[in-house]
């Protein structure tokens, strides 16, 4: 009998190495036991054999195996390694296996996969984070039960959503900790070292029992999202029941009311239908774009977010992507660069309130450097995934002069590639109602190193805005 003892649960390196060493020793499943460092003792009655040194020969198996066994080996099943072993003991005879999906071996496996893949998403979703100290002091902790040991494996999530505050997250089993440029790991603690509440906690209560809505109440469907094993940790948890049982209650209250008499049919005058206003065409605008999937950026941007102006704005600008106060505050332009564009708007004699401004990217593309998120040029599918979202603003708004700020705007506007200095200095027709111009994007002004430069290129910027101002004099003019 072989005994292997692993490192640590989530050991998949130490696995692999030993159940290939197995695996070209010829040994069979039946004849291993498998363990974690400090469970010798339930084996220490139990004869071993020595594995044979490293072999220079190897074996290959489907990725599509690999990626599974490096998941359901954070399940907590102490039969878990004892089942990836027998697995790739079969796949060597029969390289199809994972495809038959009535194998018992199969579906345990996968049943364990998916189990380890809840868990991560119940990590993602409950888990909330408690200020320590205040200002610049400030750090944040957080307490979570994970079922399975998907620590490691949820941990870069809250970087990447949180990589501007310094965090940790403590369980029984493993914590993890951000500081603003790693994720580091300790071993787990008790529940008793864990912060209590904090000073916003009342705030999120107050919010959560303002959006909880009992005409919508489905116990069972949220206590399936919603597991009661999670609700001691979350500030909401002393809220639920309440809320509950006051949606029970008007229930039945209003089913113990004795019904009222039918209303007599009265012919009544036909209204004619409201027309759809440019204001409601935005608002369901966007109302749908706070939902948008189209691609990946929605996951680590904060909210989607839209453009905001005149309703028949007569001019439109349409920026690259919200930055990062744009992200957190769900409105485009209120940074560095709209401050600088309000200044520009002022000396090309642009009222500011006659503009819709918006973006060809709804979502803050960045990559996280320490607490800082550093903007990142979005892609050419990012773009396209968008340009829709522009379409339907302009439709709706039906501005007579576009103005497409940076390389990124332009390419939405035009729906191609356009040069920024080839392209400066005169108009081009979008359509029979509308025309374009295009110009640098305000952050360009603010990352230039040159004093000179910056004071040249910021009065071509205004310069280009002057020549939109013009045209909409003339446009006025005309109509």
């Amino acid at each position: 009998m072989h005994h292997i003892i692993l490192d640590h649960e989530t050991d998949f390196d130490g696995w692999r190495q030993s159940a290939r060493t197995l695996a070209l020793d010829g040994v069979k499943p039946e004849d291993v036991m498998w363990s974690v460092k400090g469970d010798e003792q339930l084996f220490a009655s139990t004869d071993t054999a020595a594995l044979s040194p490293p072999p220079t020969e190897t074996f290959s198996v489907s990725a599509k195996f690999v990626a599974l066994a490096k998941i359901a080996i954070l399940h907590r099943d102490r039969e878990r390694f004892a089942l990836l072993y027998r697995l790739l003991w079969r796949l060597r005879g029969d390289h199809d296996l994972l495809d038959i999906a009535t194998d018992p071996d199969v579906i345990r496996i996968t049943a364990m996969a998916k189990a380890v893949r809840h868990d991560e998403h119940k990590m993602h979703a409950f888990v909330r984070f408690r200020e320590i100290g205040r200002e610049r002091e400030a750090r944040y902790v957080a307490w979570f039960e994970p079922e399975h040991h998907i620590v490691e494996l949820a941990a870069p999530f809250f970087a990447r959503r949180f990589a501007d505050m310094p965090w940790s997250i403590l369980t029984p089993d493993l914590c993890a900790h951000w500081d603003g440029f790693a994720i580091s790991f300790t071993p787990g603690v008790s529940k008793a070292e864990a912060p209590t509440s904090d000073r916003l906690e009342e705030t999120w209560r107050r919010y959560y029992a303002t959006i909880f809505n009992p005409a919508r109440l489905k116990v069972k469907a949220m206590q399936t999202e919603m597991p009661k094993r999670y609700w001691r940790n979350l500030p909401e948890a002393s809220l639920i029941k309440p809320l509950i049982a006051g949606a029970a209650r008007a229930t039945d209250a209003m089913i113990a009311k004795a019904a009222s008499e039918p209303h007599k049919v009265q012919k009544r005058l036909e209204e004619p239908m409201r027309r759809k206003t440019a204001a409601d065409e935005l608002e369901t605008l966007r109302e749908e774009a706070a939902g948008c999937r189209a691609c990946p950026l929605w996951k680590d941007a904060t909210q989607t977010v839209f453009g905001e102006g005149p309703k028949r704005a007569p001019i439109m600008l349409v920026g690259e992507q919200p930055g990062d106060k744009e992200d957190l505050a769900g409105k485009p332009f209120v940074g560095p660069a709209g401050q600088m564009l309000d200044r520009a708007l002022v000396e090309a004699g642009i009222d500011r309130k006659l503009v819709y401004v918006t973006n060809a990217v709804k979502h803050f593309k960045f990559v996280p450097r320490g607490k800082i998120r550093l903007h990142q040029k979005p892609s050419t599918p990012e773009i396209r995934a968008c340009r829709p979202w522009y379409e339907r603003e302009r439709a709706a708004i039906g501005p007579v002069l576009v103005v497409a700020m940076g390389a990124t705007a332009a390419q939405s506007v035009l729906g191609k590639a356009t040069p920024i200095n080839k392209n400066r200095g005169h108009l081009i027709d979008l359509d029979e109602k509308a025309k374009a111009l295009v110009t640098v994007h305000p952050s360009y002004l603010l990352r230039l190193p040159d004093e000179d430069a910056k004071v040249r290129e910021y009065e071509r910027f205004v310069s280009d805005l002057k020549m939109a101002a013009a045209y909409l004099r003339k446009s006025a003019h005309a109509a």
